[in-house]
């Protein structure tokens, strides 16, 4: 017999350190204050997360989404870049809620890794409070998990949750959509948080003939630049324009999404060349050795949310984004779609 049987454990021994997560949540507080906002009714601390949804709402429908942040979280730990993947969270979940039409309202986070790192875990949370600063959403609540021996020394994983509320009578379907309406597309900050376990593979192939710089920013810092988040200028859109339809890029890039949102019998016909290749994906085309239908079909490969609208609208919705600080093409138009596929770029 183990003549150790009788020496009491504790959580601690077992791996599991109750002040380092005490630490992190004094540490996030401030973080999550800043993102509070009207129908937050207790801030975090709670068992359960209390919001009122704000009483301008009618009829009011609450849009939730759920999302992680993918292989990237590689990168993240290899490169020691901890602080943006925070706002890829919050963007992947807010982003789609928004495609409904919807104001993203609250957001929760799950942390978990094998042992806290509060530096660490403070950064990442860092970026999920300033994503959820930057698109009006509230960090209402979160769980950090230690799980000794789940996850390897300085890896972590996280998902998100974000819950939206939108007037019954204003939710975006996509059922008016008709050919004829222009589609524009809403530059992309990046990557954004699909495709990289691509972009890791291209990244191997490369080898140590790395560029220095992509859009003049630093080779690690364009492959990390995080997630846009389209939240606020789009909801700004939608207050003064009549817009259709709205599809986030994300996994399965233009190709996959714009149809999701497309009705029955009708295609996007994408005018190539009409919005710029960025460095970073010529790049990522060129070494990878991939035609141009896979890139689209990969990645966003530039346009990061797409916004369909009619053709004597266009201009002036447009005109509001660009306002709002998006960089806006006209990147194609709705046609019948007959026996073609629902999404053409020629």
């Amino acid at each position: 017999m183990n003549s150790n049987s009788t020496t009491p454990l504790s959580y601690k021994d077992a791996g599991v350190d109750i002040d380092a997560g005490d630490a992190l949540v004094d540490r996030i507080k401030p973080l999550a204050r800043k993102t509070m906002r009207e129908g937050v009714l207790a801030g975090i601390g709670g068992f359960g997360a209390l919001f009122e949804v704000p009483k301008r709402y009618k009829e009011p429908v609450l849009v939730s989404g759920t999302d992680g942040v993918g292989t990237k979280l590689k990168l993240a730990f290899e490169w020691n870049m901890h602080d943006t993947v925070g706002i890829d969270l919050v963007a992947m979940s807010v982003n789609d809620v928004l495609v409904q039409g919807a104001e993203p309202l609250f957001f929760l986070d799950y942390f978990a890794c094998g042992k806290l790192d509060v530096d660490t875990a403070a950064a990442v949370v860092g970026g999920i409070a300033r994503g959820c600063e930057l698109s009006g959403c509230a960090l209402i609540g979160g769980e950090t998990a230690e799980m000794p021996g789940m996850y390897p020394a300085g890896e972590y994983d996280l998902a998100g949750f974000a819950v939206g509320a939108v007037e019954k009578s204003k939710i975006l379907t996509g059922r008016n959509v008709k050919p004829g309406d222009v589609v524009l597309g809403l530059a992309s900050a990046g990557v954004h948080s699909n495709g990289f376990s691509l972009v890791r593979k291209v990244i191997e192939r490369a080898g140590a003939a790395l560029p220095a710089t992509l859009d003049a920013k630093p080779f690690r810092e364009a492959v990390m630049a995080p997630t846009r988040l389209y939240v606020k200028p789009v909801l700004t859109a939608l207050e003064k324009h009549p817009i259709k339809a709205l599809a986030h890029i994300t996994g399965g890039g233009l190709l996959e999404n714009i149809p999701r949102v497309l009705p029955e019998g009708t295609a996007a016909h994408l005018r190539k060349g009409s919005w710029p290749q960025t460095e970073l994906f010529a790049w990522l085309q060129k070494v990878a050795g991939i035609d141009d239908i896979e890139m689209n079909r990969t990645f966003n490969n530039g346009i990061g949310m797409v916004v369909v609208i009619d053709a004597a609208e266009a201009a002036a919705c447009a005109d509001t984004l660009r306002a709002a600080g998006e960089t806006v093409y006209e990147i194609g138009a709705i046609a019948e779609r007959g026996t073609g596929a629902a999404v053409v770029v020629a």
